[in-house]
């Protein structure tokens, strides 16, 4: 189809920008698709475009061409302003911030016509077209393969149509162009004009009876397939098509067994036909059943060729030794050397440590960080952030005895740390809802706990050790520890869901327990050593349960602590060896739940999908 030619693709980005300007996915679908040049050489479009993708289309949407631009410039800032400055950084910046108005005002040619809201179809052909040039020009004013070959050409006859043939149609939004445009496109079909070798040739029937060849192949003899069933007409039957005059559904087949005869008279003939279509079962086509038929007769036998049929099996069949390069990857288990392996680990860290080790070895020892997703939602991070954030002022600006309009002050609160965490204006009328809702939970809950409490909101912990390869330090970040006398609940402040008690007790959920151990040895500086009584998950949704008190640890928080540090250790211990291996999935029960940044590094669904055991035990 037209659809899927290179220029057609890009002619629909571009008419989709148009919709939705400043998209990151189309921005980017669109700077690295093959045509786009954009008056530069190949080599500076791409250091211009990976820079701005980079530091400005990654992420959460920059809200807008000028979102982007301001986003661009202060970033740009903020390096220079940095103690010690990284010129390529900058370099990479200014490079982006030099291409954005270029792909900016080149997608602003086909918004033109738009003076309103609606545009002519053919004036908004006419701009598609000038933006289209636009981009793909090189440096030396040619268009490359815009207009070119099969699929240039039936792309310039559909925009032609457009100019030419498009007076009766109604005005357009710019949505409503490029759904029009989409329709056109997926409607058009092309014939690639080269061929895999110059002696083959893949015809059509009516094209094959005008070709004389020295071997001919007529695949796809299958009912359905040669001769296709007789369609079903929904508004004429048979009695009413013959009142009409109008030829029954059956005439094709007759036409096709006209075409069949005329191919299969040729002077060397191939017959084939499947078994299997689509995964089930295929009927032979009644052209083969009445040759076999003809030919029993006769007294003869239809040749078959057995040997084709081999040749199929061997190439599926198993390699007995095959290269390298024909092996499936092995489940990847680096062994890096003991001076490169990490010294210092937050408690979250240890968490990734238990389940996947490769990933905590490309997080910390190749010091590999994956990137942002282009047009990332903002709402989920930005709301767990604001939740951690607002838990956090009130507790400090609002200590003690609560006062009457303390709903209204969290509440408050909570929508400032929404919007400086990013949180897009047309989301903000659903988080009034969701804070009104929250908010009273949030003080009854607060009025609950704090009496007798010494609050401590998000303090620094941490804990060192010394093992075979060097002193060790843990490390943990609390969102909130409740002290009473020599113990202490600590809290953690979620938004989705909490780890479930058996993970927890098991180690493979180690936050709260490594992060009680660091409390019992007096890794808080601001508590001093203090037993952990309970480890506390608080999850705040704002939904029909605003929020929800979840313990795993009342009673036993303590023993859970101390189990969870001998772990570690043991662990610290046994990772200093420089034989010990950094496995993919540890734990593999956990894949389907939760993806891992490096899973495609580590080719994952190769080795995982083949079924190599269950993983070491974590």
């Amino acid at each position: 189809p037209l659809a899927a030619a290179p220029a057609a693709v890009l002619a629909s980005l571009v008419a989709r920008a148009a919709a939705d300007p400043a998209d990151p996915v189309t921005l980017l679908a669109i700077l690295k698709h093959p045509l786009t040049r954009l008056g530069r050489e190949l080599g500076d479009l791409r250091s211009a475009r990976r820079a701005l993708e980079r530091y400005g289309l990654r992420g959460s949407s920059p809200g807008g061409w000028e979102g982007l631009d301001l986003g661009l410039h202060e970033t740009l800032a903020r390096s220079r302003a940095d103690e010690t400055p990284s010129e390529s950084r900058i370099a990479a910046l200014i490079e982006a911030i030099g291409l954005s108005p270029v792909i900016r005002e080149a997608l602003a040619l086909a918004d033109a016509p738009y003076t309103g809201e609606t545009s002519t179809p053919a004036e908004a052909a006419r701009a598609l077209a000038l933006a289209l040039e636009t981009l793909a020009a090189g440096p030396r004013g040619g268009l490359g393969d815009l207009w070119a070959g099969p699929a240039g050409e039936a792309l310039a006859g559909v925009l032609a149509a457009l100019l030419e043939e498009s007076d009766a149609l109604p005005e357009v939004t710019r949505t409503g162009f490029s759904e029009l445009l989409d329709g056109l496109l997926a409607g058009e079909g092309i014939r690639p004009g080269g061929a895999s070798h110059p002696r083959l040739r893949i015809m059509g029937v009516l094209e094959a009876r005008l070709v004389r060849a020295d071997l001919l192949v007529l695949a796809g003899l299958e009912e359905g397939m040669w001769p296709q069933a007789a369609p079903i007409d929904p508004f004429l039957s048979r009695p009413m098509r013959e009142r009409l005059g109008l030829p029954p559904p059956e005439r094709r087949i007759g036409l096709s067994a006209h075409d069949f005869a005329q191919a299969a008279c040729a002077p060397k003939v191939v017959l084939l036909s499947s078994e299997r279509r689509g995964g089930a079962p295929a009927v032979a086509s009644r052209w083969l059943w009445r040759l076999r038929t003809l030919a029993g007769g006769a007294g003869l036998d239809l040749p078959g060729r057995p040997d084709t049929i081999t040749w199929a099996r061997a190439l599926d069949a198993p390699i007995e030794n095959p290269p390298d390069s024909l092996k499936t990857a092995a489940r990847p288990r680096p062994t890096p050397p003991a001076e490169a392996r990490p010294r210092k680990l937050a408690v979250t860290a240890v968490e990734r440590w238990l389940r996947d080790p490769y990933g905590l070895y490309a997080r910390e020892i190749l010091k590999l960080r994956p990137l942002d997703r282009p047009g990332e939602p903002v709402e989920a991070l930005a709301r767990g952030s604001a939740i951690h954030k607002a838990f956090e002022r009130f507790a400090l600006e609002h200590p003690g005895e609560l006062a009457p309009n303390a709903e209204g002050l969290f509440a408050a609160l909570l929508l400032e740390e929404l919007r400086r965490a990013g949180m897009r204006e047309a989301r903000m009328a659903r988080e009034h809802a969701l804070a009104a809702n929250v908010a009273p939970w949030v003080i009854e809950f607060e009025r609950r706990r704090r009496p007798s409490a010494r609050l401590i909101v998000e303090s620094q912990g941490e804990l060192a050790f010394d093992a075979p390869g060097g002193r060790f330090t843990l490390t943990a970040k609390a969102d909130r520890i409740e002290a009473r006398g020599a113990v202490a609940d600590i809290l953690d402040f979620k938004t989705g869901q909490a780890p479930s008690a058996k993970q927890v007790r098991s180690g493979l959920s180690p936050q709260l327990t490594l992060t009680g151990a660091i409390l019992a040895e007096g890794g808080f500086a601001d508590l001093g050593k203090l037993d952990p009584k309970d480890l506390l998950y608080v999850r705040v949704s704002g939904g029909r349960t605003p929020g929800r008190e979840e313990s795993r640890g009342a009673g036993e928080a303590a023993e859970l602590a101390a189990q969870a540090l001998a772990g570690l250790k043991r662990r610290v211990f046994k990772f200093d060896d420089p034989a010990t291996a950094y496995p993919s999935w540890a734990a593999p029960q956990f894949i389907g739940l939760q993806g891992g940044d490096y899973d495609h590094l580590a080719r994952l669904w190769e080795w995982h999908v083949i079924g190599e055991g269950e993983g070491e035990e974590a």
